[in-house]
């Protein structure tokens, strides 16, 4: 009996695998990677990643107001690109997060913020994969620096060097793109390593951004062994950032790291706990995931969101590139803890939906509440948001303005200044809306068929095509062509 029930489970495995790939979540291995898979059915690789989580409708009659935090990370985007591309298959769907797939693009968003460090823009539309819906985009545009204005760094690398980094995809990767670092570095401009194992250690005290050959000289030094004491290095690094503070100046620690913390303060909520504590020193922190296999992409998002901090995931050279060279000014912050309310009034809106952001809804009190912790926005760096929503049966084809209120605290300080903006119905088709529309539905489309959303719709990995290809979006760098790319062979897979 039990090798007819094993015959069974193996033809249904087999009849699973052979499904339309155009809507549908089947995983097919190319490089013969072997699937695992947990008693709910989720693919396993070895990493750590939340599970997985989609905000449902929720009807305005009974909540209307929608708060959340913004979220710079791209991370999700590195990964789940590393995933298709290069492991020749889909990403398990806890590794989707639906804002860090959209914002990992520079979209030209103009700046309009005036005396504010960040500014706002947004449009209303229709909904490509329902028709009976509407869509809400609500874009946020950071302030560019000017060269000239650039204040002085004060950078601490924190660099795990345990035995789990001793890949090429982890310790070696992370070495090249802290040397790109180190090239755009300037006279005022301050850098020290520190390193974590079985202990945590200084490599290279605070050295001027003026003696590039004695930081890469350090940085060569770097090597992998030993287990993996990440609290005690996450502490001498605040020490060492803290002793080097500059005021009016940008103090961050940029965390390297496969996640793998297995020393010391190993539990999450306790490392969570160390960087919240730490966060008050007025030192912000960017956290780099490398790797596979024991990648703690959850450990390392949730560090990155409680520490006044944004998460990037390294899955190659470009990406290296990307971050330390192309994006380099969103290591300024310019406004921190960004919150974002929206009233729906049931009237003329029955249901809505945040598309993303799911770790990141805040009550409705935690708006005005300034010791809520919430998103930073770099320097020229963009940010967006996608409402579906569900209009009153009835109601005229142009709805109301929308209006939508946002918070902010500038780096140096703990008081919020409020800014809103309006937002209006000009009915207009999806086919009519701005290319940003287009292209950020695109990927959020894109995402839901990753993860098999029940709201996906008529989405279709070909419409999610003809969407982004309908779009004349500057690409300096290609990597909304390369976008395309990966659209494509997810269809495939």
């Amino acid at each position: 009996m039990k090798k007819v029930y094993e015959l069974i489970l193996l033809l249904f495995i087999v009849a699973s695998c052979s499904t339309n790939p155009e809507n549908d979540n089947s995983f097919s291995f190319s490089n013969g990677n072997t699937a695992e898979y947990d008693e709910m059915g989720e693919f396993q690789t070895g990493d750590q990643y939340e599970e997985y989580v989609e905000n449902p409708f929720v009807y305005t009659s009974e909540a209307p107001i929608s708060t959340f935090s913004i979220d710079a990370d791209g991370a999700s985007y590195g990964n789940m690109r590393r995933f298709i591309m290069q492991e020749n298959m889909l990403p398990p769907r806890g590794a989707i997060r639906t804002e860090e797939l959209i914002n990992y693009f520079n979209l030209d968003y103009e700046f309009n913020g005036g005396e504010h460090p960040i500014g706002l823009n947004g449009e209303l539309s229709g909904n490509p994969w329902n028709s009976e819906n509407k869509l809400i985009r609500i874009g946020i545009k950071g302030k560019t620096i000017p060269e000239s204005e650039d204040v002085p760094s004060n950078f601490v690398f924190l660099i795990d060097v345990s035995g789990s980094m001793a890949s090429e995809d982890k310790l070696e990767l992370l070495k090249n793109g802290f040397k790109y670092f180190v090239d755009g570095l300037g006279a005022e401009d301050r850098i020290a390593i520190v390193t974590y194992a079985g202990s945590a250690g200084v490599l290279l005290a605070s050295t001027s951004g003026t003696e590039k050959n004695t930081i890469k000289n350090a940085i060569d030094q770097l090597g992998a062994g030993g287990s993996t004491a990440g609290a005690a290095g996450i502490s001498t690094a605040y020490e060492i950032a803290q002793e080097n503070f500059i005021e009016n100046g940008n103090n961050r620690i940029i965390l390297g790291t496969d996640g793998d913390f297995n020393v010391g303060i190993s539990n999450r909520e306790e490392l969570i706990a160390l960087i919240e504590e730490k966060r008050a020193s007025k030192i912000f922190l960017t956290v780099l995931g490398v790797g596979r296999g024991n990648l703690n992409d959850a450990a390392l998002e949730q560090i990155a969101n409680h520490g006044n901090g944004n998460y990037e995931y390294i899955d190659n050279p470009e990406q290296l590139r990307k971050v330390f060279i192309y994006d380099y000014s969103k290591f300024y912050t310019i406004a921190k803890d960004v919150k974002v309310q929206v009233a729906f009034n049931p009237e003329v809106v029955e249901a809505y939906r945040l598309i993303g952001y799911e770790n990141r809804i805040l009550d409705t009190e935690d708006f005005e509440d300034d010791t809520e912790d919430a998103g930073e926005i770099g320097a020229g760096q963009n940010i967006t948001a996608l409402y579906e929503i569900v209009p009153v049966g009835n109601v005229s084809e142009n709805l109301p303005a929308f209006t939508v209120d946002f918070r902010y605290k500038l780096p140096d300080s703990d008081v919020s200044i409020p800014i809103q903006l309006e937002i209006f119905d000009e009915a207009k088709t999806f086919s009519e809306s701005s290319d940003f529309m287009k292209f950020t539905a695109g990927i959020s489309a894109f995402s839901m068929l990753l993860s098999d959303s029940e709201y996906k719709g008529t989405s279709s990995y070909s419409q999610v095509l003809e969407w982004i290809n309908s779009t004349n979006l500057r690409d300096e760098h290609g990597f909304k062509a390369e976008f395309k790319e990966i659209v494509t062979k997810a269809k495939d897979l």
